[in-house]
């Protein structure tokens, strides 16, 4: 018996018609009319000559429309492939290159963005064709899909490198649900989700899936707005929120915040970048433990989280995993690393991509005795619990001596006045490179403080010996990360052109 995403969702679609299935802003829709109008776009697509294996692209903002399109576009057995609408068009361009989508699906009319596109021989379909397939006579849309084919391609952040496309199946997709299911209460059927990421990224398709399949209550937004999150939290009874930790920060950087009821929250995960102590705190004294998640594009989606209790207790480790998805911490030479000692993180599971589109030289690299290298550094207790150290490539190579950027920043952050801090590479002529602080802060501050601040928490070879105040916040990717990328370009020739402090 094959299992798909779309089995799921119809699932839902008899099991519990009535169910609400998305909201977004004042557009609601149940499990049963999302089943019937999946249906119908996908025996739209089907006309229009979308056949498995074909890759059809989704070129628009958050919408019912866009979740439809998704959801249908799957159901032919085609691969849905989420293009990002922030891109420029040398980014979009390069994308569509890549996947060589058979159509894009674009919101109407399409922007010159869009119609850049038009040389590679893509055809365009307006998401307007979807909108009015959402009333009609009901179509029962079934095809024999492989499970284990490819069923999403979700292009990364390109965070450090030019975006690849994940492939993932079916299978890998509804592992990741299940796993969730096994080890929370809170994925039970008919709790209710806050989905503060754009769809396009990987964390929004796949949270999509994810919801979807295992027939919760999702509600979702078009861009992050802090007051508009915490109104969903409170009026709506939200049961499970996550995100990067600039959502909380925000949230909670709100007079309303204060005062607001959140005892309904019962899972909030945090995760992807840098968690200040002090904003687990803030969270923890409105009866709301953060737990800390660890996860990729590469494997669906979160890998595992901290457990409630320990989170309390530990709140900078991870968990120790999932039932079937294991974590191991290796040196340099792949062997793995005693309890305390950090190292590249590897993982398997049944969550893991099938593998890089058209990019069989990645795929390879990515992988070693059936573990995918993830490119972070982690360190593992005795017990098995992770903890992130930091990107393999962000880590800083001073002297001979590795520097964990994560290590400076969250000294920093503990200055008062500081927004936002992200600390790069930058090159010296003694060490070959040295550290670089660049913060934004929401009051004046002096070099000579931070410095000093960091002579007291940190060896000496790990203060910077630059710093730089952005007047505006530093650069973000659509997940709600710093963009280190962009902060590199722009401060590559840091050595000749700012002033050491030390």
């Amino acid at each position: 018996m094959p299992m798909t995403i779309g089995d799921a969702v119809d699932w839902w679609g008899i099991d519990a018609p009535g169910r609400l299935a998305i909201a977004y802003e004042d557009d609601r829709i149940t499990y049963g009319a999302l089943k019937a109008w999946t249906d119908r776009v996908a025996a739209f697509l089907a006309a229009e000559g979308i056949r498995a294996g074909d890759r059809v692209a989704i070129y628009d903002t958050n919408s019912l429309n866009w979740c439809a399109t998704a959801l249908g576009i799957i159901k032919t057995g085609a691969m849905v492939v989420p293009f990002n609408y922030r891109h420029t068009v040398s980014e979009l361009v390069s994308v569509a290159a890549d996947c060589a989508p058979k159509v894009v699906i674009v919101g109407s009319p399409p922007d010159e963005r869009a119609q850049a596109l038009a040389p590679l021989g893509c055809a365009f379909l307006s998401i307007d064709a979807v909108r009015t397939l959402r009333e009609g006579p009901a179509i029962d849309f079934a095809l024999d899909i492989d499970p284990a084919a490819p069923a999403v391609i979700s292009y990364t952040s390109g965070s450090t490198a030019q975006p690849k496309g994940v492939v993932h199946s079916h299978q890998t997709m509804l592992a990741h649900s299940l796993e969730a299911l096994l080890t929370d209460a809170e994925w039970v059927a008919g709790k209710k989700v806050l989905g503060p990421s754009p769809l396009y990224t990987g964390a929004g398709i796949s949270t999509l899936v994810k919801y979807t399949t295992l027939g919760l209550q999702t509600f979702l937004m078009y861009g992050f707005d802090a007051e508009k999150a915490l109104r969903i939290l409170t009026e709506e009874k939200i049961d499970s929120f996550g995100g990067v930790p600039t959502f909380f920060e925000r949230i909670a950087a709100l007079q309303a915040f204060a005062h607001a009821d959140l005892s309904h929250i019962k899972y909030a995960s945090v995760g992807g970048a840098r968690v200040p102590t002090a904003l687990l705190g803030v969270w923890r004294e409105r009866g709301v433990i953060l737990r800390q998640i660890y996860g990729l594009t590469e494997a669906a989606g979160n890998t595992t989280i901290m457990d409630r209790e320990g989170a309390a207790g530990s709140p900078e480790k991870c968990g120790r995993g999932r039932p079937f998805t294991k974590h191991k911490i290796v040196d340099s030479n792949f062997v793995t690393c005693p309890p305390g000692q950090p190292g590249e993180i590897l993982l398997r599971g049944p969550t893991v991509m099938l593998g890089y589109w058209n990019n069989p030289q990645a795929t390879a690299d990515a992988f070693v005795d059936g573990w995918l290298r993830t490119g972070d550094v982690g360190v593992m207790d005795q017990d098995g619990y992770l903890t992130v150290v930091d990107r393999l490539k962000d880590l800083i190579i001073s002297g001979g001596l590795n520097i964990a950027p994560l290590d400076i920043e969250n000294v920093i952050a503990q200055l008062e006045g500081v927004s936002e801090v992200a600390v790069i590479a930058a090159a010296d002529a003694r060490f070959g490179e040295t550290p670089l602080a660049i913060i934004h802060a929401s009051k004046p501050m002096v070099t000579a403080d931070v410095i000093a601040h960091c002579n007291a928490h940190l060896a000496d070879y790990k203060v910077p010996r630059y710093v730089v105040f952005e007047a505006e916040p530093l650069p973000r990717l659509a997940t709600g990360k710093i963009s280190k990328r962009e902060l590199r370009d722009r401060y590559k020739d840091a050595a000749r052109e700012l002033q050491r402090v030390r």
